[in-house]
């Protein structure tokens, strides 16, 4: 798992060079555990109540998953704030949606208001003529 780097690729900040170091021990960290567990199965086999627990490999698992608990409690981090801003994104959303049926709702009764005063106005327009015409010819 060899990586190479060009001069163009590296960026010269130090969170990019904590992060490629944190990645380098990782690295380091499970490949030591992969050579102690191929070095384990290499051993004559061992019923499990008479192998000792090897005191190196049980440090270098617990050094393994602190690495991994280090790297990875940073995307974590970062993804639990992500969650929490599309949570409130989503309260935001579900407000403005409430806020936009209020608004239409007003918006439909003021115009079922504006139709009724148009039918209303129409009715007495019709009255007046009808009055009007009448007594032109009466």
């Amino acid at each position: 798992m060899n990586a190479t780097i060009r001069p163009e690729q590296i960026d010269e900040t130090p969170e990019v060079d904590n992060d490629l170091a944190a990645v380098s021990e990782v690295e380091a960290g499970i490949r030591d555990f992969v050579r102690n567990d191929i070095a384990y199965l290499r051993r004559p086999a061992v019923t499990a109540e008479a192998a000792p627990l090897d005191a190196n490999a049980e440090a270098t698992v617990n050094n393994v998953n602190s690495l991994i608990q280090r790297v990875a409690g940073t995307s974590l981090a970062e993804i639990e704030k992500l969650i929490s801003e599309l949570e409130s994104l989503r309260d935001l959303l579900h407000a403005e949606g409430q806020r936009v049926q209020r608004e239409i709702s007003g918006y439909a009764q003021l115009s079922q208001a504006a139709m009724k005063s148009t039918r209303m106005i129409a009715d007495n327009v019709t009255q007046w003529k009808r009055a009007a015409d009448g007594l032109r010819n009466g």
